[in-house]
């Protein structure tokens, strides 16, 4: 009876014992998964950091030499692009199709976050009436997460100003409309118009069809630019920011050192981590405290029924 009594508790004991590895290893491993999922996150919005291209920004100082090398490792990057007050501070390219800069960076090399680009239908000189710029919306103020911003009425009244860089010379931008639109808005995402009563109609159906206009005074005259991004409210919406080309530049009223992020160093994996991934690391700690309270616990009395056996025994 007694052999069949220690062989029970060998097994409870294995059985016991191999929960308990089984629960730990689970733990490491949805804990490992988190952290990965936190450190590919962290990489991919790193990768899409203005930072990453601030060396190859045109300035006055160097005669546009850094941009020029920008443009000999991709011949694609056609204009800077900089919206004052906002961390979107990018090279612009332009390829043969609307598919390559999605998935495609600055430098031509593979990245989810892609690069900012000029609609392929568009002229790579600025010269149309209205030029298209794409950007993938991000979190983290990085690419054109920013551009949704503008919805907020005090955000936009804010920010006027821009600038882009292209053709060797330096650019104005005066942002006069923000717009919610659908993808599929074939209207406001015409582009080559040339007629100028057409253009007289398009300018018309920009300003009914925006959320927030500025007194900007805009004709068939001016070059303008619109800022398109995918929309967080809605699949098939678009934010649009549109602003006019001129020939004045504008001084930047934002400290541009403050607001350039830094997603490397900005905070730690946990704060990188998704929230799923924080609410089952939580989740498995609690669980394993209170697993493990009592299984001290019986640990305890295990050593104390062992000293007093010993005690007896003598």
């Amino acid at each position: 009876m007694s052999i069949a009594v220690n062989i029970g508790k060998k097994t409870v004991k294995m059985a016991h014992s191999l929960v308990e590895i089984t629960l730990l290893f689970v733990i490491l491993l949805l804990a490992a998964l988190v952290g990965f999922t936190a450190w590919d996150s962290n990489k991919v919005y790193g990768a899409a950091d203005p930072s990453q291209y601030e060396i190859y920004k045109p300035s006055a100082d160097n005669d546009g030499l850094s941009f020029l090398e920008l443009q000999t490792i991709n011949p694609e990057v056609i204009a800077w692009l900089t919206v004052y007050g906002t961390h979107i501070d990018y090279p612009v390219t332009q390829s043969s199709d609307n598919f390559k800069y999605v998935n495609t960076n600055a430098k031509g090399r593979y990245s989810l976050s892609g690069a900012v680009f000029v609609d392929a239908g568009c002229s790579a000189d600025f010269s149309d009436f209205n030029t298209l710029v794409h950007g993938h919306h991000m979190d983290k103020s990085v690419m054109f997460g920013e551009i949704g911003d503008f919805s907020d009425k005090d955000y936009f009244n804010a920010r006027h100003y821009g600038s882009l860089y292209f053709d060797g010379q330096d650019h104005g931008i005066q942002f006069f409309a923000f717009l919610h639109v659908n993808a599929y808005d074939t209207e406001v995402y015409r582009i080559k118009i040339l007629k100028e009563e057409e253009q007289e109609a398009y300018l018309e159906l920009l300003l009914k069809s925006a959320q927030h206009t500025r007194n900007v005074p805009v004709t068939t005259d001016d070059r303008i630019i619109l800022l398109s991004t995918c929309s967080q409210s809605s699949t098939d919406g678009r934010s649009i920011l549109v602003g006019r080309i001129t020939d004045e530049t504008f001084d930047d009223p934002f400290y541009r050192e403050s607001l350039i992020p830094r997603i490397d160093g900005l905070s730690s994996l946990w704060e990188q981590a998704p929230l799923w991934g924080k609410i089952i690391v939580v989740a498995l700690l609690f669980t394993l405290l209170l697993w493990l309270i009592p299984v001290r616990a019986l640990k305890k009395r295990s050593q104390k029924r062992a000293v007093t056996n010993a005690q007896q025994r003598r």
